[in-house]
């Protein structure tokens, strides 16, 4: 079993993804913003974080900066966001984050998605 850390500010969004991922044996905590990021990180010692790149005040990217600044920059770090335009993915690759899974998810596939991100398969 992993412990996920999503941050995500939607909270219809935080209740499905937990929802999803809590019945297929995953413990989640939420974080329904980046304050704190750092300190839940060390506190909650995730496996995987599902972060949203549009958050309020730091968006993900800045997020992942302080992550892979940190003495946690080998957590896998997987961008969950609306941005699926032409080039968004690549951005959000080659900015470090471990994977990119968009909105809205397919609730049939994306526990799936996260379990081969926790596991260290190739990110979807």
């Amino acid at each position: 079993m992993s412990k996920i850390l999503i941050v995500e500010d939607s909270p219809d969004n935080m209740k499905l993804f937990r929802t999803l991922l809590t019945l297929r044996g995953q413990v989640v905590v939420g974080l329904s913003g980046g304050d704190g990021l750092l300190e839940t990180i060390e506190r909650e010692r995730p496996a995987l974080v599902l972060m949203d790149i549009q958050l309020p005040g730091k968006d993900g990217f800045a997020l992942l900066s302080d992550i892979r600044g940190s003495e946690h920059r080998e957590l896998r770090v997987i961008a969950l966001t609306a941005h699926a335009m032409s080039g968004d993915r690549e951005r959000a690759l080659a900015a470090g984050f471990d994977g990119y899974i968009t909105k809205p998810i397919d609730i049939r596939s994306f526990p799936e998605q996260v379990r081969r991100a926790a596991e260290g398969e190739p990110a979807p």
